[in-house]
């Protein structure tokens, strides 16, 4: 997945934040219009959007002579995947799990929890996780199964 510098973020976010009523996409001038308080040139603009799109960011549709874009993919999904690609940087991905389970809140678990149900997961233990701060190196991790790497 790729990560997006400062500028490419405030891009993606002019996207995903103005899209839902525009899903035939921004033209460059509206992108730019909606970055007014960075005073970019039209052409920086253009030249991070077409960047994006190489990167396969953005999807762009030529209407006459300009482009249309809009996001190939949701923030959610965009933020999943980034959270995905993380647990893949080396280690125990069920140590990072666990450790992330135990740092999130009380309602952030119990989004989680509904989550895996709703996925058709097993149920949750008897005794879940809970969150009780962020783990410690000592913490025992003991998976039941090895997590699959994706």
């Amino acid at each position: 997945m790729t990560r997006l510098g400062e500028l490419e973020r405030a891009v993606m976010d002019v996207l995903w934040d103005l899209l839902p009523g525009r899903a035939d996409g921004l033209m460059v001038r509206e992108v730019a219009d909606a970055l007014a308080g960075r005073e970019l040139a039209y052409t920086t603009v253009l030249t991070v959007l077409d960047r994006l799109a190489g990167k396969g960011m953005v999807r762009r549709e030529r209407e006459g002579r300009a482009w249309r874009y809009r996001a190939a993919a949701s923030r959610e999904a965009y933020i999943a995947q980034l959270m995905l690609d993380a647990l893949d940087l080396g280690g125990s991905r069920d140590a990072a799990l666990v450790r992330f389970a135990r740092s999130v809140t009380g309602t952030e678990a119990e989004v989680l929890r509904a989550a895996l149900i709703a996925s058709g997961e097993p149920s949750p233990p008897a005794d879940p996780v809970t969150p009780a701060g962020p783990a410690t190196p000592a913490d025992p991790v003991t998976p039941s199964a090895k997590t699959p790497k994706r």
